[in-house]
């Protein structure tokens, strides 16, 4: 017999042993630099506000799907910890890094923070009352405001660590999150609506071709004209 597992279980496993991996590898290369706590305190903060979004507004692609251990042990958690490179670049060679620096890696952290949580949770709690396209919030001008977010996140880790290698690290996973925008497009063309609300949104960064007006706003002028 060979029970299958959640594939979130082994995402969260990846995201609570953030801290203590982390931790160890300050010990470990003995650095209590500002830097090594700047990192410290983002990216355990960011796994810890994963643990609160996966209990509280779960991606059902993550929740439903069930996986026997092998299969999210080789696809899931192993691959995870190709994230770990970054704070071993930053960590190992005792990074020094200028003000702005850090300047730039906090707003960029901030504001992916932003996006990536808010864009889930206005995902999750839309489709709970009505299926169809997200035209509006964050939605209105990407059509992925959650990946722009978790992008601009693994960039500020990238950048605080100052070596190439993350960011050709980040660089393999925006791949993968390009594949499934990409795959994402295909599912929504299923709905009429689709090619104008395409036309007028970005795949991850904004578009302003459309203008700043609220789709809703737009519809309604549209009928009184």
């Amino acid at each position: 017999m060979n029970p299958k597992i959640r594939l979130i279980c082994f995402i969260n496993a990846h995201k609570i042993l953030a801290l203590p991996v982390i931790l160890g590898m300050m010990y470990w290369f003995h650095n209590w630099s500002t830097e090594a706590f700047v990192y410290l305190g983002l990216h355990g903060t960011y796994a810890m506000l994963w643990l609160v979004k996966s209990a509280i507004y779960p991606d059902k692609s993550f929740e439903q799907r069930h996986v026997p251990f092998w299969f999210g042990t080789l696809s899931g958690f192993v691959p995870l910890g190709t994230y770990y490179i970054v704070p071993y670049m930053l960590l190992s060679r005792h990074v020094s890094l200028r003000p702005w620096v850090f300047g730039f890696v906090i707003c960029c952290y901030t504001v992916g923070i932003f996006l990536h949580f808010v864009g889930d949770a206005q995902k999750y709690y839309t489709l709970r009352f009505r299926s169809g396209l997200i035209e509006d919030g964050l939605f209105a001008r990407t059509r992925n405001p959650n990946y722009l977010g978790e992008t601009l996140t693994y960039l500020s880790f990238a950048t605080l660590s100052w070596h190439w290698l993350s960011f050709l690290t980040i660089g393999g996973w925006f791949c993968f999150y390009l594949s499934n925008m990409r795959r994402k497009d295909r599912s929504l063309a299923r709905y009429p609506n689709f090619a104008a609300y395409r036309a007028r949104t970005g795949m991850l960064l904004p578009s302003i071709a459309g203008g700043f007006r609220h789709p809703s706003l737009a519809r309604q002028s549209s009928e009184l004209s």
